[in-house]
């Protein structure tokens, strides 16, 4: 197999009819580590809305056990790429986030905020980083696979298309993005958790970089210092010259789903989907109505 055999493979799917297909090509196989990378950074976008922010802040659960819920998060999304949207696993995985997210008062509008930044920003970072850009074809495939996701998840007035799900995003961010301590809390602990994947002597230069990442709103909504324009231009050619390197290596031969990131490292033994998550406890501020511990459909999965 040549580099660009499978993209031809994605041209010939119809991105309306074999959305998911083409989306597990482009992420498990094409770009599984620039998926992940932007993914996190399309998470701790959502903090600047003060509203994700403070309540994220309130569960404490992004501060106080943030390697669990950032290994939750992933494998709970990772369920529905790897095994369809009919399979027992991903109706399991999206049943334990409606569980989840009905215990807390979360608006329609903060909830499509976040399918658009799954959207949009994976599409910017390999714009920017990858060792291709996205295709439009792949685009609509994207948009279609997270408007399928997002109705599955209860939300309504969904954009039809990647360029809705952008000016969405945008005009959300454009007149959404604010200060506001919780978000701020949970910003420093996801990028805190960054940190630690690496040896301590590393975490301050990864954080620092990781914050060169950061746009001017997103910056400024958090107050943090602006990264010095050197530190900047360094980070993201760094970045630029993997992608170009990235180009030059064999196609990958399997497919890599975020189970398999060395990021997530909270279940060495293995994982039971309908097991991930949090399980808000009646009258203590969650959901009044009680969750089986053990959803039916449930099954377990192989080590991350």
């Amino acid at each position: 197999m040549q580099r660009y055999d499978r993209l031809k493979e994605i041209l010939r799917l119809d991105p309306d009819k074999d959305f998911l297909a083409i989306y597990r090509l482009t992420a498990t196989y094409e770009f599984p580590w620039d998926f992940a990378r932007a993914l996190e950074l399309a998470l701790l976008r959502t903090y600047a809305v003060p509203s994700i922010g403070r309540l994220l802040a309130e569960t404490a659960e992004f501060t106080d056990r943030s390697q669990k819920r950032y290994d939750d998060t992933a494998l709970l999304l990772d369920a529905v790429v790897e095994h369809g949207f009919e399979s027992d696993t991903a109706r399991t995985a999206i049943r334990r986030v409606n569980q989840m997210h009905r215990s807390y008062d979360i608006t329609n509008e903060d909830m499509r905020y976040v399918l658009c930044t799954f959207v949009v920003i994976p599409a910017r970072w390999l714009d920017a980083y990858g060792w291709r850009p996205l295709t439009h074809h792949e685009r609509r495939a994207c948009a279609n696979y997270y408007a399928t996701l997002g109705r599955h998840l209860g939300i309504t007035d969904i954009p039809d298309s990647y360029e809705e799900f952008e000016a969405t995003l945008n005009a959300y961010e454009e007149t959404r993005f604010g200060w506001d301590e919780g978000g701020r809390k949970v910003a420093d602990a996801t990028i805190g958790l960054m940190a630690s994947w690496y040896p301590a002597p590393l975490a301050p230069a990864v954080r620092s970089a990781g914050l060169a990442l950061l746009d001017e709103p997103l910056l400024d909504a958090f107050r943090y210092e602006a990264p010095r324009p050197a530190l900047r231009r360094l980070v993201r050619g760094a970045l630029r010259l993997r992608g170009r390197a990235v180009r030059l290596l064999p196609p990958r031969g399997a497919a890599h789903y975020a189970r398999q990131n060395r990021e997530v490292k909270g279940y060495p033994g293995g994982y039971d989907v309908g097991e991930l998550g949090t399980f808000p406890v009646p009258g203590s501020g969650g959901c009044p109505v009680p969750h089986p511990r053990r959803p039916a459909g449930a099954q377990a999965q192989p080590p991350a």
